[in-house]
């Protein structure tokens, strides 16, 4: 299915959320499964899990465990999901990759600390192409390298620098349909898009909290029709923008309790009292997200990480025509007739 000619953004609203403190303290990126399994990504201080969930709220436990050992993570950073449902999570401590299938079997473990081609040094974010080699974004050496899934290494670019093509301290990154990959350039505060082989396309964002801007974004995704997701950390907001790198607009948080939060609440009074009498205005607000997921039915996922939960909304975009979709005007103002 190719991209459609343009698209009607009918509205993006804000549908549940997912999960709770105590079972996904700090949060921190998710992957996504199949028939609603959702893999969820917590990390603070001296701990590190991975919570089995689903899009109904539902908590199907733990995989993974905090450690140094095969199969463990000390630093985790991003968790995807192949085409197989097999789990990769990047380590920035221990400079690896290790995979696990659905079931949360340790499955491979592979990376080798260094600056050399092929080498790993502080991996953060990792994402699949279309043909299921994997990415990696070496934040501490400021390149992208990509890899076969066990762990082969194909090619790499990228230096210290401000430059196009240079980075300083990237962290997220996300490959389209297409196959063209977008790297968050964090200490850079912007957004730098390139084809398959490393060839520089364009970059959008500078530092600032505007409309377009970033303060240390981390995340990002790309969904079907070739928008863009940016998790805008240090501005506690999700940004998305069209496939050409222009602003189409925030999200700030809309929380409401979740279905086990619920449940939790109705068997103990003593927070129901203290939520009484609580400003519930700023309960609902992002803080600090990491990272954002788009499914390919319009889901949008963003691990919430300084609330412990998940926060979840829903694309509502209709492809367009040519014949539904006239040329380009010079004023995008949107007015009433």
């Amino acid at each position: 299915m190719g991209r459609p000619y343009g698209l009607l953004r009918a509205g993006f609203p804000y549908l549940k959320c997912l999960s709770m403190r105590r079972t996904t303290n700090f949060p921190s990126d998710i992957a996504i499964g199949k028939e609603g399994r959702l893999y969820i990504l917590c990390r603070n201080d001296g701990t590190a899990s991975i919570r089995k969930y689903t899009v109904d709220d539902e908590d199907r436990g733990t995989m993974g465990r905090y450690g140094q050992g095969e199969g463990q993570f000390t630093w985790p950073v991003t968790i995807i999901a192949d085409n197989e449902e097999n789990i990769y999570v990047s380590d920035e401590y221990l400079h690896r990759i290790v995979a696990f299938n659905s079931d949360g079997e340790h499955i491979g473990t592979w990376g080798e600390h260094g600056t050399d081609p092929g080498q790993i040094n502080g991996p953060a974010g990792i994402a699949f192409d279309p043909e299921q080699n994997l990415y990696i974004v070496d934040s501490l050496s400021h390149r992208v390298q990509k890899f076969t899934k066990d762990g082969k290494f194909l090619l790499g670019w990228g230096s210290y620098g401000d430059a196009e093509g240079e980075f300083n301290m990237p962290w997220g990154v996300a490959v389209d349909e297409l196959g063209d990959v977008y790297v968050v350039d964090w200490r850079n505060d912007r957004v730098q898009k390139f084809n398959a082989e490393g060839e520089f396309l364009f970059a959008f964002g500078k530092s600032g909290s505007g409309n377009g801007e970033f303060n240390r974004p981390a995340g990002i995704d790309v969904d079907l029709y070739g928008d863009i997701y940016v998790a805008d950390r240090g501005n506690d907001r999700i940004q998305l923008f069209n496939a050409e790198g222009r602003y189409v607009q925030k999200f700030l948080g809309d929380a409401m309790l979740s279905k086990v939060s619920l449940a939790y609440m109705m068997t103990n009074a003593s927070p129901n009292r203290m939520r009484d009498m609580a400003d519930l205005e700023p309960q609902k607000y992002l803080r600090q997200p990491k990272s954002v997921a788009v499914s390919d039915d319009g889901l949008m996922f963003v691990p919430d990480f300084g609330s412990y939960r998940v926060q979840v909304y829903l694309r509502q975009t209709v492809p367009l025509t040519e014949q539904e979709f006239s040329p380009p005007r010079r004023s995008v103002t949107l007015h009433q007739e």
